[in-house]
């Protein structure tokens, strides 16, 4: 079966629990190492049809199954703007069950500019007024050949004073 097809007669439930079970194998090595499993919501509506990890409650259902701090979400704020929109009431809601971010102007997954419908500076200035310490990665495919301009007005989006 290609990987992000639902599986025939598996409910949300049932994907969840038998994902809980798999991770809560690992686990203990997670736990020891001192390292996150995280597990990243993505959209099943244009990029990845079938997947079933495709909203912040079902994510974080999964996460309270498992009862582990080092299993936790990647908060893909480009999916999310797809699935649910309400991105700053949502991260601030469910901030102890994100350890990290992606970034990525919608639609079209480019830079984060004024021609996408996410506005990252004010998601920026919500999380940087968070407890927040962890990674945000800016993963967007930039419109124009200079890359480095890309990459560096990505950083200077998300610089908050």
């Amino acid at each position: 079966m290609p990987v992000g097809q639902p599986l025939r007669g598996v409910s949300d439930l049932q994907g969840a629990e038998i994902c809980a079970e798999i991770l809560s194998r690992c686990v203990p090595t997670a736990e020891e190492k001192g390292i996150n499993l995280c597990i990243e919501l993505l959209n099943s509506r244009v990029n990845h049809p079938g997947y079933m990890c495709d909203s912040t409650e079902w994510g974080v259902h999964l996460c309270k199954m498992v009862g582990s701090e080092r299993v936790a979400l990647l908060y893909d704020i480009y999916h999310m703007q797809i699935m649910e929109g309400d991105l700053i009431r949502t991260i601030q809601d469910n901030l102890q069950w994100f350890k990290h971010f992606h970034t990525a102007g919608n639609p079209g997954r480019n830079d984060m500019d004024e021609t996408q419908e996410i506005y990252y500076p004010a998601i920026a200035r919500a999380l940087a007024a968070t407890d927040y310490d962890g990674y945000v990665g800016h993963e967007f495919g930039p419109l124009g050949e200079d890359r480095i301009a890309a990459a560096r007005a990505a950083f200077e989006t998300w610089k908050v004073d």
